[in-house]
């Protein structure tokens, strides 16, 4: 009879087992496969590009990812930056589809280099690409001005500028089969095109209005990627909208020109302020944190070391100013090289990557009043005589208790202290203190109070 039991409690653990090895295949076939978004919206900088650097890796890693969808929206940005969202992209074992979206969205500059560089390049209605040209040819001076008289031939440094970028984008027009002449006159001639136009010039494969939309035209398209040929199958997909996470964030505010242009001088304000008035170290701890914040900053961004040099020596001729008075000298030659480094620390003449021209002169007009008032008067304090202990006492008031000839006592800020004098001394009497001997004083009456104490008698 327990030999029937076992084989039916066998027999029912089997069906059970072979149901649930059963649902557990079947779930990720019905499983929808996704399809990571990322997005570019704004100017390209370093957080931009760390983003799609590790987006792409990511994707990369995972087996079940069959495309990647990257919507452009941009005015362009830093070369750098652009060279390593490009050098990702182009190692990417799986398609990148770049479009550009939403409507009015634009992929200038940097963008129409990284339209050129996608496996399949797609944009919206109502959507612009072009206007390649590297900023520094005539790009005029700092801050987005032009300069007043510029020269009829471009110098030895903006050909190479030129025709580096002409190279690049041609080389990438022949990777992906699209129009090279066109891509040539974006660079040379800052040339722009509609979404309609660029259809029609082959520069890009497809009009779509939305990644949606951009899926279910490429399903079943063929990409060749690394000689190996690709049928993409789009059709049961789901699409993952992937934004950056708190380290992008991070880097995207302090890689903010202004931001880590505040955080470098709080960082050398706050260590000279602790090395001329020290503390419990709260204003040197925030300082080198912020001074450590903003170098890392800087070593993402396009940096004049020249302007920086300028900086660093304005703030020490302010510095300096307040510790040997030079008659405005110090302090004005300082005010002029911290405003010129201020303007100048940024080696890039795209105004969005600028420091901002009310900033600098209001952090110029507070630094020279902060090193000229606070740090002289700090300095003044640190040379300053000590006056502590017997010192403090030597040369006060004191007021005597009950009246003596020799010994007794007298009240000092309130205690109550043994005092000799070789006077004769009345009650009420205020005497100076002239030594202290363990814990007796040594006194003697105030001018005009002897002739008082004399008449009483």
């Amino acid at each position: 009879m327990f030999h029937w039991i076992y084989r039916i409690v066998l027999l029912l653990l089997l069906m059970f087992s072979t149901q649930l090895m059963t649902a557990q295949t079947s779930v990720p076939s019905a499983a929808k496969i996704q399809v990571p978004v990322l997005s570019i919206k704004g100017a390209i900088g370093p957080a931009v590009s760390d983003y799609i650097r590790q987006e792409i890796i990511l994707a990369n890693s995972k087996p079940q990812v069959l495309a990647i969808v990257l919507t452009l929206d941009t005015p362009g940005g830093l070369s750098s930056s652009l060279r390593v969202i490009n050098q990702q992209i182009l190692s990417s074992n799986i398609p990148i589809l770049c479009l550009v979206y939403p409507q009015g969205a634009r992929a200038a500059s940097a963008g129409t280099y990284i339209l050129y560089a996608c496996h399949i390049a797609a944009m919206a209605s109502a959507t612009t690409l072009g206007a390649a040209t590297p900023v520094m040819i005539g790009g005029g001076l700092p801050g987005g001005k032009k300069a007043p008289e510029q020269p009829s031939e471009p110098t030895a440094m903006e050909k190479k500028m030129l025709n580096d970028s002409v190279a690049y984008i041609r080389s990438l027009a022949q990777l992906r089969g699209r129009n090279e002449e066109w891509a040539e006159l974006a660079v040379t001639e800052a040339a722009t095109m509609s979404a309609q136009e660029a259809l029609a010039a082959n520069v890009i494969n497809l009009i779509a209005q939305n990644p949606e939309e951009l899926l279910l035209a490429l399903d079943g398209t063929s990409i060749t990627i690394d000689e190996h040929t690709l049928v993409l199958k789009l059709t049961a997909v789901e699409l993952e909208y992937r934004t950056p996470d708190w380290r992008n964030q991070f880097i995207a505010t302090i890689t903010d020109p202004n931001i880590a242009y505040i955080l470098m001088l709080i960082g050398i304000y706050g260590l000279l302020l602790e090395f001329y008035s020290p503390g419990i170290g709260v204003a040197g701890v925030t300082g080198a944190i912020c001074l450590l914040v903003a170098l890392y900053a800087f070593q993402l961004l396009p940096i004049n070391y020249a302007g920086l040099a300028l900086l660093i020596l304005g703030i020490s001729l302010l510095v300096l100013e307040s510790l040997v008075p030079s008659f405005g000298l110090f302090g004005f030659g300082g005010l002029v090289a911290f405003i010129i480094g201020s303007i100048f620390l940024i080696d890039t003449q795209q105004e969005y990557f600028q420091i901002s021209r009310k900033l600098i002169f209001f952090i110029a007009i507070a630094s020279t009043l902060f090193t000229v008032f606070i740090l002289s008067y700090f300095w003044r304090v640190r040379q300053s005589k000590v006056v502590s202990g017997t010192e403090a006492i030597i040369g006060a008031n004191a007021e005597v208790i009950d009246g003596f000839s020799k010994q007794g006592f007298v009240l000092f800020n309130g205690e109550r202290w043994a005092a000799i004098s070789q006077q004769q001394l009345i009650q009420g009497q205020v005497v100076t203190i002239n030594a202290i001997t363990g814990l007796t004083l040594l006194v003697s009456s105030k001018n005009g109070n002897d002739r008082e104490s004399n008449n009483e008698e």
